[in-house]
């Protein structure tokens, strides 16, 4: 079964344009390898953070939007966390809102 997942993550501040691109590029990649598919990626730019993340006040974030099997997330996360590149991340589940059925016998004018 597959689900909508969004992961964000924080890349260090001190990388260049070309370096964070690479970044992208190879969990991109990682996550189609793993069977990952529609991913919309959204460069959310160098932001101030709310507190000190490994002596970093700022941080370049990164969104990725995707279908995948939940076997993907694994591998994305252990590949981010032990980059040194990546200073924070996390994935949630999006919840794909249900239609409401009409009730019974309602009136509609």
């Amino acid at each position: 079964m597959t689900t909508i997942y969004e992961t964000m993550y924080i890349l260090r501040p001190d990388l260049g344009e070309e370096q964070v691109e690479q970044a992208v590029t190879k969990y991109q990649n990682l996550l189609r390898e793993q069977g990952a598919e529609d991913i919309q990626t959204q460069n959310r730019g160098k932001r101030r953070l709310a507190y000190e993340i490994k002596k970093h006040r700022d941080g370049i974030y990164i969104q990725f939007n995707y279908i995948a099997p939940a076997t993907v997330v694994a591998p994305l996360e252990r590949a981010m966390r032990l980059s040194e590149e990546v200073i924070r991340y996390l994935t949630v589940k999006q919840e794909v809102p249900e239609a409401k059925p009409a009730k019974v016998g309602a009136v509609t004018e």
